[in-house]
Parts: structure tokens; sequence; C-alpha cells
């Protein structure tokens, strides 16, 4: 009897034992669902990490305990702290890539636009020079060829304006028309000695007798306006191109960069590698981490409509390529004007500076010559082949050519205008871009399938508003640069100089020219939301830095701190086998 009770009550221990067992991971059960989420648990999330070039050997091959994680939430997890580490350095640099990368075609843009602009104009002033030779050569033969360099003088002088030399357009287009005053009234008097005082005296006269018309106050003001407006256009699509460079070299703040670890990454050590953030969720993270570029978008703005404006100048009044083509002609009409007037204009001269003494010839050709051979330049430019020529450009009557370039200024303006309006507020727009990507945010539609930041469901928090001002309610960037960051400050200020320059140049007046740096990436790269702390990088110049740690050693899970409920699947085991150990000792010793 006593060996059946016993045997009885061996049986019921263990029948008792074995529930305990089943209750117990019946709980544990419920316990990690509870916390790692992934149907396969840390399946998925060993294909997902190894994805990204990281070793399996990273991943636990069951959820552990969460104790030693920073970022996302402790409790049973697929991550340890070096998968945390790695994934968070990667969500950093990701960030990094797909801003630099959706502001890739506006930063393209302005760069190619730059440089075609800039060699357009270069090219313009290069052929007009050039058809002013040929036309010169062909029309006035020797005498344009020994007196030539006046006019290399004016285009270099016009080239060196355009390459940023301190020269004053009105002043180099007066000394033009002085110049080449003095060269014909000589060579229409060729028997005089000249000197300083005569040509000083007959200077003075120049506004009275208006030699060559009306073409130096023409010509003048046209080249000023369209000279300046051709030169501050190339340089506001410059200062635009290194803007765009900066600022879109984003280095994420520490506060930043966690926000977008809880964002993509977190959901992997819930072992739910492939749920995708919720688009509301992605907005306020961008939002965050974008907020100082967003401080530029009211300069930028204005910046945008100061460059529409003057291609709205340079399309009409300011056009350069309507000035350049034709200066040629304008300049040989003006000089035909004053051989038609020689005879009053010699007159009105000596009279009112003395007829100076006969002197000696000069060598060169006799003096019937020269006027025989001026009377051929006018009769070809009357009624010759260069006549027709000149006839028909100065009427218009010619399809304007394409430059060296291959192309005209109408069509590169229409490309500028109807590109960059489109870029108005892309720096607000810049985190609706980022989460627009499949890639890194689900659907704006599938709001209730998605990762909120904590775990699969709706995103409730509202939407922050644009700018730093605005961050102090977002609920995932926990702290932001109040300052705002340093280059996007400095960019600020550039757009806010271009611009008034874009404005002066639209009303006609003069600008100065901008010494900015060429755009090899020198400028420093630009940085996320900002810590807030002040704390920065050993360049001392503004920037946190982002440092990807080492591969430390793979460190067993221990208990989180007071907690039960991150006990090891391999702790329950060990204490439910000293615990049927003992009962069973205890049973067969009683």
């Amino acid at each position: 009897m006593a060996a059946t009770a016993n045997f009885y009550k061996m049986d019921t221990v263990i029948m008792w034992t074995l529930g305990a067992i089943l209750a117990l991971f019946s709980g544990l059960a419920t316990g990690l669902g509870g916390n790692v989420q992934g149907i396969q648990g840390c399946k998925d999330v060993r294909h997902a990490y190894t994805a990204k070039g990281f070793s399996q050997n990273d991943v636990p091959p069951n959820a552990i305990s969460g104790e030693n994680l920073r970022i996302c939430s402790q409790g049973f997890t697929c991550c340890t702290d070096t998968m945390e580490e790695k994934l968070s350095a990667t969500s950093g640099s990701e960030f990094e890539d797909r801003v630099y990368d959706k502001s890739s075609y506006l930063r393209d843009y302005f760069v190619r636009r730059t440089e075609r602009f800039d060699e357009f104009f270069k090219a313009l002033v290069d052929n007009g020079h050039t058809d002013l030779n040929d036309l010169f050569v062909r029309t006035y033969g020797p005498l344009y060829v020994q007196h030539s360099q006046v006019f290399e003088d004016l285009f270099e002088n016009l080239k060196g304006y355009y390459y940023g030399v301190d020269v004053d357009l009105v002043q180099v287009m007066d000394d033009f028309f002085v110049i080449l005053m003095q060269k014909m009234f000589k060579l229409l008097n060729p028997q005089y000695n000249y000197n300083d005082e005569f040509w000083g005296c007959m200077t003075q006269y120049m506004d009275e007798l208006k030699p060559f018309g009306e073409v130096p106050a023409k010509l003048t003001t046209q080249v000023k306006r369209a000279f300046i407006a051709a030169r501050t256009f190339v340089q506001g699509l410059a200062i635009g191109r290194d803007v765009v460079i900066r600022v879109s070299k984003v280095m994420p703040s520490h506060d930043c960069q966690k926000a977008l670890m809880r964002m993509s990454y977190c959901p992997h050590c819930k072992g739910l590698p492939y749920v995708k953030p919720c688009y509301q969720l992605c907005l306020n993270v961008m939002k965050g981490c974008l907020a100082s570029q967003a401080e530029l978008d009211a300069e930028w703005n204005n910046y945008i409509d100061a460059m529409l404006m003057l291609a709205d100048r340079l399309e009409g009044p300011f056009n350069i390529e309507a000035v350049m083509e034709p200066m040629d002609v304008k300049i040989s009409e003006a000089i035909m004007q004053m051989q038609d007037n020689s005879m009053s204009i010699s007159t009105k001269v000596f009279s009112g500076c003395r007829t100076p003494g006969i002197g000696k010839r000069e060598a060169g050709p006799e003096p019937g010559r020269d006027r025989d051979r001026r009377g051929r330049g006018r009769e070809r430019e009357r009624g010759g082949p260069e006549s027709d020529d000149i006839s028909r450009r100065a009427q218009g009557s010619q399809p304007r050519p394409t430059t060296a370039s291959g192309t005209n200024l109408e069509r590169l303006v229409k490309d500028v205008r109807s590109h960059i309006k489109e870029y108005r507020r892309f720096w607000t727009f810049l985190p609706y871009m980022m989460c627009d990507d499949p890639e890194l945010a689900a659907d704006v539609s599938d709001a209730d399938s998605c990762w909120n930041g904590q775990r699969v469901g709706r995103y409730d928090h509202e939407i922050v508003g644009d700018g730093i001002a605005e961050q102090g309610k977002n609920p995932e960037v926990a702290e932001v640069n109040m300052k705002g960051d340093f280059v996007v400050r400095q960019q600020i200020l550039q757009l806010k100089v271009i611009t008034n320059r874009l404005n002066a140049a639209y009303n006609g007046e003069d600008v100065e020219w901008i010494d900015h740096e060429e755009y090899d990436g020198s400028g420093g790269s630009g940085s996320g939301s900002g810590s807030g702390d002040g704390n920065t990088g050993p360049g001392n110049d503004g920037f946190t830095e982002t440092n990807i740690p080492e591969d430390p050693i793979y460190r067993p899970t221990r208990k989180p701190p007071g907690s039960t409920a991150g006990l090891s699947l391999h702790s329950h085991l060990s204490w439910l086998t000293l615990l049927i150990l003992g009962l069973f000792v205890s049973c067969v010793c009683s």
C-alpha cells in the first residue's frame, strides 16, 4: 500500500510539474509574441541584416533580452547592441545618401546650366570680335588692319569685365569712341602734327559734334545693361549651384540619427524587417532632421523670383545676344557717319582747338591712295556684297545664328525659366520627397499596417510644421539646434547677397563681382537638425560627427535590471530542471 501511495504521489507530482512546464512555456510564448512580432522570429531579420553586408553571426538564433539596447525598446529582441550600433550608423549614412540623391536633379541642373550659360556668353563675345574683324577686313582692308588694336582693346575689356575684372563699362565704351575718333580724324587730316593738348581739346567737343551720331550713347547703354545682366545671371546660377551642393551634403545630428534608427531599423529588432515606417512618422522624422534646410526656403524663393525676373530682362531689353551680334554693323555705321561729315567736323575742331602745324608725313600709303581705299570701302559699304550683308543684319532679316556653344540665348533662357520656377519651396518639399520613396516609408494610404515607431499600427501624432521653430512640437526628434546649421546660415547669407545683386541688374544698375569659390565641395558639408547641445567635432566647425563603431565581440544576454520578463529560455529550462529533480528526490526519499 505504501508503494502504491508513493507511486500515486509521484504521479501527481510529475503531472503537476508537466502542467507547470506547459503553463510556463505558454506564458513565455505569450511574452515573446508581445515583443518579437515576426512570424519566423529572427530568421527574417538575419536575411535582411546580411543583405546590408553585415555578418549573420551578429544575429542571435532566437529572441534575446534587449537590456543593452540604447535606442530601440528593451525586452525581447532580435538585435544585439552590436547590431543596433551598426544599423544606427547605416540609417545615418542612408539618410545622407538619400538627401543627396533627392537633390541630385536640382544640383545637376544648376551645374549644367551654369556651365552652358558661361560657355555661351564667352563664345558670344569671341564671335562678336571675330565677326567685326572679318567684316572690317573686307570693308576697310589695310586701314583697319593698321588700327585693329583699338578694336582688340575694346573686346579685351568687355571679356575682362565678364571674367570679373574691375572695369567701368561706360568708361570702356567712352574711351573706345574717343580713340576711334582720334584715329579717324588723323586719317582724314594726315598732314598735321597733332599733340596731346590738341587731342584733349578735341575730346571736349565730342558731345557737341557727335561725330558718330547717336551710336555711342545707344551702344554704351545697351552694352552696360546687357553685360551686367549676363554676368550677374551666370553668377546667380553659380551661387544657386553652390548652395545646393553644400546644403545637400547633410550629416545627421545625434538626435536625428536616433530618430532615423527608431524609424527604419527598430522594426528589425522586433522581428519585422520588411514592415515600412508609417508615412506620417517618416514626415516628422524628416522635418526634424531637415529643419535647418527648411530655413533656406524664404531666401531660396526670393532668389528664384529674382532669377526669373532677370531672365525676362535677358530675353528683352538687356539681351546680350541682340547687342553683340550687330555690334560690328553699328560701329561700321558710326565710322561711315564720321566719314560723311568729316569736312564739317574738321572745320569745327580746327576752329575751336586751332589748326595744328604742318608736320612730317608718317611712313605709310600716300594720301591719294588712302582716300581711294576709304572711297572703295564706302562703296563696298553702300553697294557691294558686304553692303547687302550689313543691311540684312541691321534690319534683322537673317535668322539669329547659333554660337560656338551650339544654341542661342532665347532657347537657354526659356529652358531655365521653365525649370527653376519648379524649384520654389524645394527645401520645405524635401521631407515629402524623401518619404514618397517606397524604399523608405509606407504609402500614405497604408496607415494601419505600418511601423508607427513602437509597433505595427496607426501613427497618431500630428505632422509638425516646417523649420526650426516648429520642431518643439516634434515627437520624434528630441532636440533641434535653435541657431540652425552653420553651413545653412552661410548659404542663406549668400542667397541674400546674390538676390540683391540680381535685382540691381534687373534695374540696370552697376553690380559688383562676387568672388565665390568653385564648386569643388570645399565649402563643407551640411548637417541635420543639430543636437542642440553645442558639442561639435574636433574641427570645431559646427558639425556633429558620425562614428561607425567597431564590431565588438558578441556577448550573451544578461537579465535586464529589475525585470524577470527578460530571463532567457536557457535560464527558464535550467530552473525547471532543478525544480523537477528536487521534487523527484523529495518524493523518492519520502
